[in-house]
């Protein structure tokens, strides 16, 4: 990316492209574009924007007011690694025909989030380190009709797969076995090498790169910490990466949180600090090296949960993943270096990285809304004095199912955050980021999927309730 790029269509001449793409992001996540060739890319269709139609977005606009525009910001853009002719990629702003930033532009959301933590005087920013898990398969297909419903996940790496002839090689991760193996038995290290050589590539620096927990192909590449906006933009690339570099060889890649019944989820744990004149406010001489601050920030996630389970956990799939015995975290605590509680304080050599990270999102999250919901919450936490309770520095993973009833947890459905954050929105509505149409139309959008997901007959429940 090219941060101290200003003039964009000097930018598309230096870089010798054919084509720009227009690209934003929608309510659900999903990345959409548009391509102009560039020679229309002009000045002054960049200062006046690319007109659109909004209400072919799912819960954007209606019919009746769907014109919309696209607005680049010039410090995204990167040449695309993929197109085969060379083009310049530009993620947008969207903005209503009168010239004002359309308020469910999720971009637009955590900007206005931004700007409201500065105003705040909390902090001068906030850093965002969103961990994204996904699976690599060699196949998938599923059908739902009225009178068959099925699903089929093809892997060479598949703990089930050991019987096929062809994969029989032995090298194979088992049930909760595929944790930093070495090749063979991580049979995706160069995949992911390329990942991140081309993450690396439009300016996403990574970190670190690994097999995960999970058997058949669960991965990991860790990215460099950034602000909610600059990640909520990196999240969207990495995810197109991702998807695109497994496409290309021969594979498929997701970030569904819970593809495989009866081992790990694809989690997206978020690694959280707040900075003002150049100091950690992190840090201190509080429990596990934390300040006050932070203890507070804790508190505000903590009292928030369930509300930002909507935007943190935002599919049915999610509540998948949110189940005892799968590594993913349930009880609304935090500890130390602790992996089964919601909030955790992660282990540092230098007092300067102090940070917190909250557990239970997951990578189908928007990343706009699901920082820019969490660094609120945390501000709200602090300007209340919230305080997180005792920490939990035992195995909650070890609780019965009764003991952990008698605890605060994350919601158990969809439903119950979609709810819960239409009770518990003021956090977010009192920063003049979200707003009330905004949030609204959020739910709307989510229940229309619980209820299509309520309404669908599951084959278990015909293993479970045939012959009653």
């Amino acid at each position: 990316m090219n941060k101290k790029t200003t003039d964009l269509a000097a930018l598309a001449k230096k870089e010798k492209v054919n084509w720009v793409d227009l690209r934003f992001t929608d309510l659900a996540a999903k990345m959409h574009h548009v391509t102009l060739p560039v020679h229309k890319f002009t000045s002054e269709m960049i200062r006046n924007g690319k007109p659109f139609d909004g209400s072919s977005i799912p819960g954007w606009k209606g019919i009746e007011d769907s014109d919309m525009v696209l607005k680049p910001d010039p410090e995204t853009a990167f040449v695309d690694p993929f197109y085969a002719d060379r083009t310049l990629a530009v993620i947008c702003d969207i903005y209503n025909p009168d010239g004002s930033a359309y308020n469910r532009c999720p971009r637009g959301v955590s900007q206005r989030a931004e700007a409201f933590l500065k105003k705040s005087r909390v902090a001068d920013a906030a850093y965002f380190g969103p961990e994204l898990e996904f699976f690599v398969f060699d196949a998938v297909r599923w059908k739902s009709e009225m009178g068959m419903s099925m699903y089929e996940i093809v892997s060479s790496e598949s703990a089930w797969g050991t019987d096929d002839d062809v994969d029989a090689n032995g090298h194979r991760p088992g049930i909760k076995g595929g944790y930093f193996p070495v090749p063979p038995v991580d049979s995706l290290q160069d995949l992911r090498s390329e990942m991140c050589s081309v993450c690396a590539q439009v300016g996403i620096e990574p970190e670190v790169h690994h097999h995960e927990v999970a058997t058949a192909g669960q991965c990991e590449i860790g990215t460099k910490m950034g602000t909610a906006t600059t990640r909520g933009d990196h999240s969207q690339i990495y995810k197109y990466i991702v998807r695109n570099v497994a496409y290309q060889s021969g594979k498929t890649a997701t970030f569904m949180p819970k593809p495989l019944h009866g081992d790990n989820g694809n989690g997206m744990h978020v690694h959280q600090s707040l900075s003002k004149g150049g100091r950690n406010l992190m840090a201190g001489n509080k429990y596990a090296g934390l300040s006050e601050t932070a203890l507070y920030y804790i508190g505000g996630i903590l009292k928030h949960a369930k509300a930002l389970n909507a935007f943190c956990n935002p599919t049915t799939n999610s509540y998948k993943r949110l189940i005892p015995g799968f590594e993913a975290p349930t009880i609304l605590a935090y500890s130390a270096r602790n992996r089964s509680v919601s909030v955790r304080i992660p282990h540092v050599a230098d007092s300067k990285q102090r940070r917190i990270e909250v557990r239970f999102p997951d990578p189908t999250a928007n990343g706009y809304l699901a920082f820019s919901a969490m660094m609120l919450a945390g501000i709200d936490g602090i300007k209340n004095k919230i305080s997180p309770g005792r920490p939990k520095d035992m195995d909650m993973y070890s609780l019965s199912e009764l003991e952990a009833s008698r605890l605060k947890q994350v919601s158990s459905t969809l439903t119950e955050a979609l709810f819960a954050l239409d009770q518990d929105r003021k956090f977010l509505t009192a920063s003049g980021a979200f707003d009330d149409d905004m949030i609204d139309g959020f739910i709307e959008l989510k229940l229309d999927e619980t209820r299509s997901f309520r309404a669908a007959p599951h084959p278990i429940e015909f293993s479970m309730y045939y012959n009653i």
